[in-house]
């Protein structure tokens, strides 16, 4: 076969674009993160696995062509059945197939059949659940559970920072002492978000002074620009404070407050700081746009979708709306026989 031939063949295995999807395009090209990277290549590992091991046909054979609607339907079912992985899991990895197959059929036409067949396959059911969020008597006994030391005060720093600016645990982690504007009157901090979108956080006026506060303790004069924010020294050397550390912080604190606060939720972890903050201004009627730039969001049906909720009162007062009508007179209560009476069963 010639060399033409050979690479007509190739390009028409399924897997023949793989690397040009995840080193060049995604990263080079749609500028997407390294999470979203990550998550795209382990999708595909995944439906890779399964061709080779469970379907035992082999990578080199198997071609766009062989992608039929029955062999995706049949592998969501052996991730459900088989490998017990949960809704939110199969759609993840579905949207790395639809997405490489979108990539790869912009520039083949031919493989846009295949694509509109990876699009019909149904998405798996993900149920909606109520996330716990932390009501104001708990929230302010948590921000204030660390001792008044000055690893205590650490600690209620990240707990302030993640609650008043409603970032990522990742988003915090990654801020450097550049990313820092203290004011006067106001200080700010530029976030570096998901999908390499920045935006910039004005602190409220109690979070600014305990910026200020942790900065003079854990920072010397010179305030490296390049240097982390939250840091641990390892060996002698500075590193930014891992994720995985900020988890432990918060599960420690919410331990302590639960003590004394038995309705805090049994764990409390970085993104529920998120949650109780957003909803909590959505509750105070702070506008859906400003919530949702707060957040990152760029599209406002996000933050509608996981932080527009009423709080038990807003629901109670709404509730007592429009009631009058309805007569105060117990007519179930006490009166069994005449009841039944009128059913005719006495």
């Amino acid at each position: 076969m010639s060399k033409r031939g050979e690479n007509a063949a190739f390009d028409k295995l399924f897997f023949s674009k793989t690397y040009d999807f995840l080193e060049v395009f995604l990263p080079k090209q749609a500028c997407r993160s390294c999470h979203t990277v990550k998550q795209y290549k382990t999708g595909l590992s995944h439906f890779y696995d399964y061709i080779s091991g469970v379907r035992m046909l082999s990578p080199l054979s198997f071609t766009f062509v062989h992608c039929t609607y029955q062999l995706l339907l049949e592998y969501r079912q052996y991730m459900g059945d088989s490998l017990g992985h949960s809704a939110s899991t199969i759609n993840c990895r579905f949207a790395a197939i639809r997405s490489y197959l979108e990539y790869v059929s912009d520039g083949d036409a031919s493989i846009i059949p295949i694509y509109l067949i990876a699009e019909r396959v149904p998405s798996a059911s993900v149920p909606k659940v109520q996330r716990p969020v932390i009501e104001a008597g708990d929230l302010a006994a948590f921000l204030d559970s660390p001792a008044h030391t000055r690893k205590g005060n650490r600690d209620r720093f990240i707990l302030i920072l993640l609650y008043d600016t409603a970032i990522r645990v990742e988003e915090l982690v990654n801020i450097r002492l550049g990313d820092v504007t203290i004011g006067k009157n106001s200080s700010s901090i530029l976030i570096h978000g998901k999908g390499r979108k920045e935006r910039r956080i004005v602190l409220s006026k109690k979070a600014s002074e305990h910026l200020k506060a942790y900065v003079s303790c854990y920072h010397d004069s010179a305030l490296d620009p390049e240097c982390p924010l939250i840091y641990t020294v390892i060996h002698g050397e500075t590193h930014p404070m891992s994720a995985r550390n900020v988890e432990r912080i918060l599960h420690k604190y919410g331990e302590i407050t639960k003590a004394t606060n038995p309705n805090l939720p049994d764990s409390v972890y970085p993104h529920m700081m998120r949650r109780t903050r957003a909803c909590g201004l959505y509750q105070d009627g702070v506008p859906m746009e400003q919530v949702a730039a707060l957040l990152g969001h760029s599209n406002i049906e996000t933050t509608r979708t996981h932080y527009a909720k009423p709080s038990k009162k807003q629901m109670q007062e709404s509730m007592e709306k429009g009631v009058e009508q309805e007569p105060d007179t117990k007519e179930w209560v006490g009166k069994t026989d005449e009841i039944k009476r009128k059913f005719g069963l006495l």
